[in-house]
């Protein structure tokens, strides 16, 4: 048994690791959605990837990147409001992404591994592509966490601090593009955000400092990587909901302990 999990239990506690401090700052941003909105492109490199017979894993990293950063450049030209557009390009890749499944006549795809996660997917070669996005993400966040962290707290006092306030939004919303295109096998496209939001919003109630909630939000992510995947061996459950009821569990758990503390 625990050799078939090992890979599983790998691939999801990178995954939960770096998910803590990245999941921080989409809760202090309020970027729930846009998690979302990558989910549903992944979709999207996924099926070109198919379609144009490239590697899978670069496939979902480019186009989680691209999205990402059209939705920077579009930001700044303040012609619609952020959440219209992010509904408009989570809608849009979505429908490209179903459009290209079809004319993918020879190719068998199980959608449902890639939409909500699979437990024997990982396969130990997959294990480099994971911990190879974790390390690259957790030594841009250890470089830039000072200043990422100021312009979250207060953008336009940062700018004025000389924090380039632009940088630091497309670096954050990069690496948040490449932890999903990461873990969408594992936890699924549909879901992964919640692997980000869960986590951080439940250690926000015991954390006193931003690294503390970073912390924190890890540690809860693996616990429910651990018991989720626990959950889906047993009772033969899909992977990554059962990881995501994990974490919504600890949350509920955490949500009535009373600390008096807000990050």
């Amino acid at each position: 048994m625990i050799d078939l999990l090992i890979p599983s239990i790998l691939a999801g506690l990178g995954i939960a690791l770096i998910s803590g401090p990245l999941g921080s700052f989409v809760v202090w941003r309020k970027m729930a959605y846009f998690g979302d909105t990558l989910s549903h492109a992944s979709l999207m490199g996924l099926a070109f990837g198919f379609l144009l017979d490239i590697n899978l894993n670069l496939a979902l990293v480019v186009c989680c990147l691209m999205i990402a950063a059209v939705l920077v450049t579009m930001q700044k030209q303040k012609v619609i409001s952020t959440d219209t557009l992010l509904g408009i390009l989570a809608h849009s890749s979505l429908s490209i992404g179903l459009i290209a499944v079809s004319f993918l006549n020879d190719v068998r795809i199980d959608l449902m591994s890639y939409l909500f996660g699979d437990l024997l997917a990982i396969a130990p070669d997959d294990l480099y592509f994971i911990w190879g996005g974790v390390v690259v993400i957790a030594a841009i966040l250890y470089f830039i966490w000072q200043p990422l962290l100021s312009s979250t707290v207060n953008e336009e006092l940062a700018a004025v601090e000389g924090t380039p306030t632009d940088l630091m939004r497309l670096l954050l919303m990069l690496m948040i593009g490449l932890v999903i295109a990461v873990g969408m096998k594992f936890v699924g496209a549909l879901i992964m955000t919640s692997l980000l939001i869960i986590p951080s919003a439940a250690a926000r109630k015991i954390s006193k400092t931003p690294e503390q909630m970073a912390i924190f939000a890890s540690c809860i992510g693996c616990i429910a990587v651990l018991s989720g995947l626990w959950l889906s061996w047993e009772f033969d459950t899909p992977a990554g909901p059962s990881v995501v009821v994990s974490a919504s569990f600890l949350f509920l758990l955490f949500n009535f302990i009373k600390t008096g503390q807000k990050i």
